[in-house]
C-alpha cells in the first residue's frame, strides 16, 4: 500500500488539485450567470445552484481520498467527471453570458441620447474639411433650443475656433432651399438629415446632392429615457417604434417613425390590444414649441421621449416601455429565422430595405409563401400600389396605412410565432446578436428577464400548431379620420399630407386601452347575435367611429374683397393687417391651407380691380411658394401638386375614390 501511494505522490496530487480547481472555476462561471437572471425560475435556480455546489465539493472529498489510497483507475474516472463538469460549467455559463450580455445590450436605463450635428455642403463642393471652408457664410439654426441645429454648431464653432460669420434661418428647410440655389455654402444639419427629408418632394435625391464636411456628437441627459421601474406582473404599455437608420446598428440620433405600434398588455388575462398609429396623423408634438400639430411621424425627429409624449397626451394613456427597431435589423432577423409564413393578398412591387428602385425593386407575388427578410420588409412597409415604377401587374389593388398596419402585424405575429421554434444553438446566437445591435428599449435588464414568466405563461397554453395571437387575445384597435393637406406653416413650410383624426376615434381607442389596463371598468356586452350565413368578423375598435372633428384652414384671399379677408379674421380671432386700400386682395404672406391654430395675424396687399388681381396672380390660387420651390427643383412632382382635390381655399375636398389615393401627394414617404 506505501508503494502504490508513493506512485500516486505529488503529480497525482497537483493533477487532482488543477482538475478540481477547473471544475470549481467552471461551476462558480455557470453559478454566477444564473445568479443575474433574476425573475427566471427563481427556485429552480437556486435549488440548481446548492445541487451543483454540493456535488463538486463531493467530488473533490472523493478524488483525493482516491488518490491518498492509491486507487488510479477511480481516480481517473473522477477526475474525468471532474473535468466534464468543469467543461460543462464553461459552457453552460458562457451561452447565460451570452443572453444576458445581449439583453443588457439591448437595455438603455442611462438616461442618456446621442445627438449629432453635422457641417454639409453641395456634393459638387470640392471642400472635404474644416480647413477647406475658408471664410464663408456659415448657416445655423434660429431655435437657440435646438441641439441639432444650433447648440451643437455654436459648440464646434468655438471647439475649433472658426471666425466664419453666422446665418440664421427658421427652419432647416429653408437652409436646405438656399444651399441648392448657392445662395450659401455650407449648412449646419442634423447628421441623419438625409434619412429626416429625403422622403419629402423635392429632396429625394439630397443624400447625392450634399456632403457631411464634419460631425460632432453630444451625450445629453434626459428625464423620459429611463424605465418607469413599473413591473411586468402588472397591466402595461409599450410601444414599438419601427424606424429607418442610414447604416447598419441601432445606436445614435434621431430617426423617422417610419412605423408605430402601440400595444397593451395585461398579465393576468392574457388580453392584448394592438394600436398601428397611422405616420401621417395630424396630432399636436409635444416636443415643438407650442406643441405645434404635425405628422406624428415626425416627432420621431427629437427622439424617443418626444415621441412617447406626443402618444401619451393623444390617447391619455401612460407609455411604461418603447423598443426601437432598426428596419435593417428586421430583415436579418427574418432571414436568420429562415423566412416567416404570410398570405400575401395581392401582387405588389415596393422599394428594398435601403430605399432602392429599379434593379432593386422587390417584387412579392399573391398567395401562402415564406418571405424572405427583403420580402417581409417590403411587405411591412407597402401602403399604395407604385404604377410609376411597376406594370400593373404588380399595382392593381387599394391598399392604406391601415392595411399596412395590418400587414406588420401579421409580420410580427409570424416572427414570433417562428422565433418560438428555434432551438438551433448557431441560430439562437444569431438571433441574439442581430436582436442586440438592431432594437434598444428603456427597459432594465431585470425588466426584460421578467418577461420570460409571461412567455412561459402563454407558451403553455400552444402548440407548434397554435398561433400564439390566438392565445394572447389581440383585439385590434384603429384610429378613424380624414385625409386633407396642410400647409406645415412655421415648420418646413411645405404642402403636406396629413390625416385628421375624429375625436370620438381617438377616445374609443383610448377607453379600450385603458379596460385592458384595469384603469376604466369594462363594459359587459349582453347581447349578441349573428347570422349563421355571415361570416363573423370581430370588431375593431374605433374604426368606422366618426365624428365633425375638422383642422380649419387659412383660405386663399387673393382676388377676393379685402372686406371678405377682414370678416374671415375676425370670425376665426385672426388679425388681418392691410397694406393698400380696400380693393382686391393683391397677396397674403400666409399660404393658403394654413392651420389657423399657427397663425396670429395675416398681412395682406390689396389695390385695384378682381380682374386685374386675376391676371398678376393666377398662379397663386393653391401653389405656395415652397411648393413653387419643389416644382422648379422635381419637375415629375408637377402633377401632384396640380390635384383637383384641392379647392381655391386651399382645402382638400375629400371623396371615397381620392381617399386611397391620396397618400401619393405629401412628401412621398413610405
Amino acid at each position: 500500500m506505501a508503494k502504490r501511494n508513493r506512485k500516486l505522490g505529488s503529480g497525482f496530487t497537483f493533477l487532482t488539485f488543477i482538475c478540481n480547481l477547473f471544475m470549481f472555476l467552471g461551476s462558480g462561471y455557470l453559478i454566477y450567470q444564473l445568479s443575474l437572471l433574476k425573475n427566471v425560475e427563481n427556485n429552480l435556480r437556486l435549488i440548481g445552484s446548492i445541487i451543483l455546489g454540493l456535488f463538486c465539493l463531493l467530488l473533490l472529498i472523493i478524488s483525493f481520498k482516491f488518490k491518498r489510497k492509491g486507487k488510479k483507475g477511480k481516480l481517473f474516472i473522477t477526475l474525468f467527471l471532474i473535468l466534464l463538469i468543469g467543461a460543462a460549467g464553461l459552457f453552460g455559463g458562457y451561452n447565460v453570458d451570452k443572453v444576458y450580455s445581449a439583453l443588457n445590450k439591448v437595455s438603455d436605463t442611462s438616461g442618456y441620447k446621442t445627438y449629432s450635428s453635422s457641417l454639409v455642403t453641395l456634393s459638387t463642393n470640392k471642400a472635404s474639411s474644416l480647413e477647406d471652408i475658408d471664410d464663408d457664410v456659415l448657416g445655423i439654426l434660429s431655435d437657440k433650443e435646438s441641439l441639432e441645429g444650433n447648440i451643437i454648431p455654436k459648440e464646434l464653432i468655438k471647439e475649433k475656433k472658426l471666425k466664419n460669420e453666422t446665418k440664421e434661418y427658421s427652419t432647416f428647410i429653408e437652409m436646405i432651399d438656399d444651399l441648392y440655389a448657392g445662395k450659401i455654402n455650407y449648412i449646419f444639419l442634423p447628421t441623419n438629415y438625409s434619412v429626416m427629408f429625403g422622403s419629402m418632394d423635392g429632396y429625394t435625391d439630397i443624400k447625392d446632392k450634399t456632403k457631411i464636411i464634419h460631425t460632432k456628437k453630444k451625450k445629453v441627459k434626459e428625464k423620459g429615457s429611463k424605465s418607469t421601474g413599473k413591473s411586468v406582473t402588472e397591466p402595461f404599455t409599450v410601444l414599438i417604434m419601427g424606424v429607418d437608420s442610414e447604416e447598419e446598428g441601432i445606436k445614435g440620433s434621431s430617426f423617422n417613425g417610419d412605423s408605430l405600434m402601440l400595444i397593451t398588455f395585461n398579465p393576468k388575462t392574457l388580453n392584448t390590444t394592438i394600436l398601428s398609429i397611422p405616420r401621417d396623423s395630424y396630432v399636436p408634438i409635444s416636443c415643438f414649441a407650442g406643441k405645434r400639430k404635425n405628422k406624428i411621424t415626425h416627432a420621431a425627429w427629437q427622439g424617443e421621449e418626444c415621441m412617447m409624449d406626443t402618444i401619451k397626451d393623444l390617447l391619455d394613456v401612460d407609455i411604461d416601455y418603447y423598443v426601437k427597431i432598426n428596419f435593417r435589423g428586421a430583415v436579418e432577423l427574418v432571414d436568420t429565422l429562415g423566412g416567416v409564413e404570410i398570405d400575401v393578398p395581392y401582387n405588389l412591387c415596393e422599394q428594398d430595405s435601403y430605399r432602392r428602385w429599379g434593379k432593386n425593386t422587390v417584387y412579392i407575388e399573391k398567395g401562402l409563401q415564406t418571405l424572405d427578410g427583403e420580402k417581409a420588409l417590403a411587405f411591412s412597409r407597402n401602403r399604395h400600389p407604385n404604377p410609376e415604377m411597376c406594370s400593373a401587374k404588380w399595382t392593381n389593388y387599394n391598399s392604406s396605412d391601415f392595411i399596412r398596419g395590418m400587414h406588420q402585424q401579421e409580420v410580427v405575429g409570424a416572427i414570433l410565432n417562428k422565433i418560438k421554434t428555434a432551438k438551433n444553438l448557431d441560430t439562437i446566437y444569431k438571433l441574439l446578436d442581430t436582436i442586440s445591435n438592431n432594437m434598444v428599449t428603456n427597459m432594465s435588464t431585470d425588466q426584460i428577464l421578467s418577461l420570460y414568466n409571461v412567455f412561459k405563461d402563454v407558451a403553455s397554453h400552444t402548440d407548434k400548431d397554435t398561433n400564439m395571437a390566438d392565445v394572447l387575445g389581440f383585439n385590434r384597435l384603429q384610429l378613424n379620420g380624414y385625409d386633407t393637406r396642410i400647409v406645415d406653416y412655421g415648420g418646413t413650410n411645405l404642402s403636406l399630407y396629413n390625416y385628421v383624426l375624429y375625436k370620438s376615434s381617438v377616445k374609443e381607442v383610448s377607453d379600450a386601452m385603458k379596460e385592458n389596463l384595469g384603469i376604466k371598468k369594462s363594459k359587459t356586452v349582453k347581447t349578441f347575435s349573428f347570422n349563421i350565413n355571415t361570416p363573423y368578423e370581430k370588431e375593431v375598435i374605433g374604426a368606422k367611429t366618426t365624428d365633425n372633428t375638422t383642422v380649419v384652414q387659412v383660405p386663399n384671399f387673393v382676388g377676393q374683397l379685402v372686406s371678405y379677408a377682414q370678416s374671415w379674421g375676425s370670425k376665426n380671432g385672426v388679425s388681418i393687417v392691410v397694406n393698400g386700400g380696400n380693393g382686391y386682395v393683391l397677396s397674403q404672406n400666409v399660404p393658403a391651407g394654413a392651420n389657423v391654430e399657427d397663425v396670429k395675424s395675416i398681412t395682406v396687399s390689396s389695390g385695384g380691380t378682381n380682374s386685374e388681381t386675376k391676371k398678376t396672380d393666377t398662379t397663386k390660387e393653391t401653389k405656395t411658394n415652397d411648393t413653387n420651390k419643389i416644382n422648379d427643383k422635381n419637375k415629375t412632382n408637377e402633377k401632384k401638386e396640380e390635384d383637383p382635390a384641392i379647392n381655391n381655399s386651399g382645402v382638400t375636398n375629400n371623396t371615397d375614390s381620392d381617399k386611397e389615393t391620396e397618400t401619393d401627394n405629401d412628401d412621398n414617404e413610405n
